[in-house]
């Protein structure tokens, strides 16, 4: 059983098409990417999956079950977690109430206190930071924050929308190493990405959207390999 499946949904913003007819799937275990430019409708995606957005056409299933236009809470109670872009913290509330905010749901709350090691193990500048409140931190802790909070939820697929943006290299090299701790936890990853380089080499598969189209997918051995690819979005230097 896959742990999820889109199947050719189109996505509208009123009157406006931003997804046309997209599919793809997650393996469970997996790390799969969505990559593309601006205005590619990534973000668009992972909101209909996060049930922020209803598709107009198509479904979506996670572990075999029909959750098309299921509300957000519903989805996180069955383990379908977003990290959203720009991190959207409480920012005057500390980060240890942020991280506990994530273990709202009934499973999640009575696993908070070891999750939460978990959390502060993996990040260990949010336990030093923990009565700090969140809009005093760098970005790059309040990304490790946000991540932190998607995880306390108990997350069976993570998903995340741009966690490099605004990083530091450093700090986008930590957060990738993270995903990559998260992942090897047991939790499967859907990530979506501008940094295509970074995206392609942490992920096992790759889809690549353009103006609201899948036109690409496959191995990222073989993407990061692929001409247009290479032209598009991994630049002169990989040519």
């Amino acid at each position: 059983m896959k742990a999820l499946e889109v199947d050719g949904i189109d996505v509208f913003y009123r009157d406006v098409q931003a997804v046309w007819d997209v599919s793809f799937d997650v393996e469970p275990g997996e790390i799969v990417t969505l990559v593309g430019a601006n205005g590619a409708g990534k973000t668009t995606a992972l909101r209909t999956i996060a049930g922020l957005l209803k598709p107009r056409r198509g479904t979506i299933r996670f572990q075999g079950e029909d959750v098309t236009g299921m509300p957000p809470f519903k989805l996180v109670e069955r383990g379908l977690v977003m990290v959203p872009e720009a991190r959207q913290l409480w920012p005057q509330m500390t980060v240890r109430e942020n991280l506990e905010l994530g273990a709202y749901g009934k499973e999640a709350r009575k696993q908070r206190n070891e999750t939460l090691g978990v959390v502060l193990q993996m990040f260990p500048i949010l336990e030093k930071r923990s009565h700090q409140n969140a809009g005093t931190l760098s970005g790059g802790e309040q990304q490790m924050c946000a991540i932190g909070r998607g995880l306390m939820a108990g997350p069976k697929l993570l998903m995340l929308d741009e966690p490099s943006l605004g990083l530091a290299p450093m700090l986008v090299r930590q957060v990738f190493a993270a995903l990559k701790e998260i992942n090897a936890r047991g939790v499967t990853v859907l990530l979506v990405e501008q940094n295509v380089n970074q995206a392609l080499a942490l992920a096992n598969r790759g889809f690549v959207l353009e103006t609201g189209h899948l036109t690409l997918s496959g191995q990222t051995r073989a993407l990061r390999s692929d001409p247009r690819v290479k032209e598009k979005f991994l630049g002169e230097a990989a040519l």
